[in-house]
This record gives structure tokens, C-alpha cells and sequence, in this order.
């Protein structure tokens, strides 16, 4: 028998099938498709982190509030516990290993001008910090720390930021006023366009953002008194910030070698200041980015492992399809093997035809897949388009189409002809 005519009884065994076909390769259709949109989520989300985390050089140390720590201290004993002061923090340069010393506060506030009005994040920063970032500009100037201790309203706009408020006419929004928590901030400078959204937001509006190019920039000291502090005053209201006012530092080891000295420094010194081991989190940018990446890639595993389970699923299905029509097309199998067919061509046809379904669902999950990034961008999730997502999600739905339709198949070839032929 020959392949195009083994070819032809497949495809003229699915046309006459078609409803059953079509219900089958539906599972097919959304496991592929599935596996397609959440390595494109996977990637998305590698991507944002790295995209995160690349404006950190890997002599860089963060250093934030744990959640939830305080009051565990070394030897299992328990103390009272003090949080650092700005002045503590700008102190670390002092250390041995340690070569400088940034530091933020964050809040978030509606930013005005005219009629244009977004909900942004506020960082309030030193120079230290943007020099450790690399936030570099794109016009304008950026602020200072004797801006801060003026207590002078100033702002640096990111790249969305300034294009939101000002429209066509950003490029010109340096000297330009906006509003802050109802106060007049002047536009000093214009972050130049980093791109990424570290995975929050697909949106590409602030707010719910935590790329830079999403916020807005101003003095440290400014941030404190204007925008982030409450009704305390001087050190308690500074003390307020890094309690839990979204206080965060980024320091500068001396070089490369010195980064895990730095970290183990840093720890003694916040120790003998706070009494606590679990008050703050200190971590160097290559194990925190690579922290990161381990758990957006857990995530993507995780997810692929629940397509996976809708294409075994699936599977069944094709394999329950193959079995009724191995029944139904017994005496058919039976006049074949008399006439001179084969084990081996009675076995691929069978096999041909669960094939065909799950590549044809493979195909049309391949096709919806481009659909993914509208649906996703309704949700808010970010997606980025992947060559191999398509090529796993074919390879699965092929995979699972030979592997469940295999049983089946070699069930039709072991049939013995004259059992087939006397078979009611």
C-alpha cells in the first residue's frame, strides 16, 4: 500500500468525522496555545528583570526594609529596635569597602499640568543615587544635593512621564511648572528612555510602574519635607521614611572583589546600630537579579506544567477517538490485512490520523497565539513574542498526538484478519 494511498484514508477517515475531529483538537488547540502565551509571559518577565536590574553595575549593594523583621538579633535574644537615620546611612562611605552611598524614598501623588493629570511615583533621591543608577538625561540638568538642603522644588520628569503631561510638546517642559500634592515643582531635567516596566505593568502609564521612566524625580530632602513626610518634623519624620516609607539605599563597593566584604560590613554595621539581624535586607545586584530570575523562570515552569497537563488531557481525548474508530472500522482493517496490507501500514495510518489532529490543533493554537498580546494587554500582563514558545508549543502537541495515538494504533495492526472480518 502506498503512502498516498495511506495518506488519502487518513484525511477521507477525518473528513468523514469532522465534528468529533474538531472537538477532539480542541484541547489540542488550547494547550498549545497556552504553552505559547506562557513562555511569552516567561520571557516578558526574565526580560523586565534584567531590564530591571541592568542599570546596576555588579559592584552595587541594595539594601530595604525586610518585611516583617525586627526583632530577631543574634544568639536568639530580643531588643528593642531602631531603624537607620539618613545621616547613618550617608555614614556607611566611611566603611572600609564601601565607595559610596545612595539613597531614595518613594511615595505615590498625582502629577498635574494644565488640564493633564497622571498618578505617578515620587522618588526623592540624592546625587549619589542617580549616579549609581545611571539615570542619565535626555535634556535638561539634573537636580543636586544642595538643591535638597535649599529645600528648592525641583524635578528630574521620566521619559512617559514627561511625554504624558506635556504631549507633543515635552521636548520643550524643561522650566515648565507642575504640580505635586498641590505644590509647584519647576522641570529641571528629563530622564533619557530606559524602556521595561520591570513586569508590573504593560499598561505604559505610571503609577502602577516601576520603570523610571514611569517617575518622577526629586531632591531627597525635598521628598521628606514635601511629599513623603507626614506631620512629624525633622529626625522623627525622617526616622518615619525608613520605617516604612518606602526608604531604600543602593551602595558602591570599591570594586568587584570587595562586594562581598561590603555586604558582610554593612550587615555589622546596621547591627550595631538597630540591634537586628532580620531589620534589613542586604544583597548584592548579581544574586538579587539572579534570585529574581529564578523565580520569574519557577513561575514559567509552573505554568508550562499546567498546559502540559490540558495536553495529556487532551490526549486522552485522541486516544478515546482512535479506539472508537479502531471498533468501528474493524471489517475495513480486516479486508486491508487480506488483501496484503501490512502491520506496519495499518499502524501508520492510524498513527498519521491522531498526528493530523494535534498538529492541526498544534497549527491553530500556533495561529491564536498572535492574538495573545491583545488579549494580555486587556489584563495588564506583559508578554513578549518568543520563536521557541511556538516551536515548544508544535513540538508538544505533535508529541502528544504520537504518543497517545500510538496504543491505539498499534492496536488496529495487531488485529488478525479473519477476527476482523467475521467481527458483527
Amino acid at each position: 500500500m502506498r503512502l498516498t494511498e495511506t495518506l488519502r484514508s487518513v484525511f477521507y477517515s477525518v473528513g468523514a468525522n469532522k465534528f468529533r475531529v474538531l472537538l477532539t483538537s480542541l484541547g489540542i488547540i488550547i494547550g498549545s496555545f497556552t504553552i505559547i502565551m506562557v513562555v511569552g509571559i516567561g520571557k516578558a518577565g526574565q526580560d523586565s528583570v534584567s531590564e530591571q536590574y541592568k542599570r546596576l553595575s555588579v559592584e552595587t549593594i541594595t539594601i530595604s526594609r525586610a518585611m516583617g523583621g525586627g526583632m530577631m538579633v543574634r544568639g536568639g535574644a530580643t531588643a528593642s529596635v531602631t531603624t537607620l537615620t539618613k545621616q547613618q546611612v550617608l555614614d556607611m562611605e566611611e566603611l572600609e569597602h564601601v565607595k559610596s552611598v545612595g539613597i531614595s524614598v518613594s511615595t505615590s501623588t498625582t502629577a498635574a499640568y494644565g488640564q493633564a493629570s497622571e498618578t505617578v511615583t515620587i522618588m526623592g533621591i540624592n546625587e549619589v543615587y542617580q549616579a549609581i543608577t545611571h539615570l542619565d538625561l535626555a535634556m535638561g540638568e539634573f537636580f543636586t544635593d544642595d538643591d535638597g538642603a535649599a529645600r528648592r522644588k525641583v524635578c528630574a520628569l521620566g521619559y512617559n512621564v514627561a511625554q504624558l503631561l506635556f504631549g507633543d510638546d515635552w521636548q520643550n517642559c524643561v522650566g515648565e511648572s507642575i504640580k505635586l500634592k498641590g505644590l509647584t515643582f519647576e522641570v529641571v531635567g528629563v530622564i533619557a528612555r530606559i524602556g521595561g516596566s520591570a513586569g508590573l505593568s504593560s499598561s505604559g502609564r505610571p503609577g502602577s510602574s516601576s520603570s523610571p521612566d514611569d517617575m518622577i524625580y526629586v531632591p531627597y530632602d525635598v521628598a521628606v519635607k514635601y511629599t513623603t513626610g507626614g506631620s512629624t518634623s525633622g529626625m522623627a519624620r525622617m526616622r518615619a521614611m525608613a520605617d516604612g516609607g518606602g526608604a531604600s539605599y543602593v551602595v558602591l563597593a570599591n570594586d568587584i572583589d570587595s562586594v562581598s566584604l561590603a555586604v558582610e560590613e554593612i550587615k555589622d554595621y546596621i547591627y550595631g546600630i538597630t540591634g537586628s539581624d532580620s531589620l534589613y535586607t542586604v544583597a548584592d545586584a548579581g544574586s538579587t537579579l539572579s534570585s529574581a530570575l529564578e523565580t520569574a523562570n519557577t513561575m514559567s515552569t509552573l505554568l508550562i506544567a499546567v498546559a502540559a497537563i490540558v495536553l495529556v488531557v487532551s490526549g486522552i481525548g485522541i486516544m478515546n477517538v482512535l479506539m472508537v474508530s479502531v471498533k468501528e472500522r474493524v471489517k475495513e482493517i480486516g479486508i486491508l490485512k487480506s488483501i496484503g496490507a501490512s502491520r506496519s501500514v495499518i499502524l501508520l495510518e492510524f498513527l498519521l490520523e491522531a498526528v493530523f489532529i494535534s498538529v492541526m490543533g498544534g497549527v491553530f493554537g500556533m495561529a491564536l497565539s498572535f492574538l495573545a498580546p491583545k488579549l494580555l494587554e486587556f489584563f495588564k500582563i506583559d508578554y513578549a513574542f518568543s520563536p521557541s514558545g511556538l516551536v515548544l508549543g508544535f513540538v508538544f502537541s505533535a508529541a502528544t498526538g504520537i504518543f497517545f495515538g500510538f496504543y491505539p494504533a498499534w492496536k488496529a495492526s495487531s488485529l488478525k484478519p479473519i477476527d476482523a472480518l467475521n467481527t458483527e
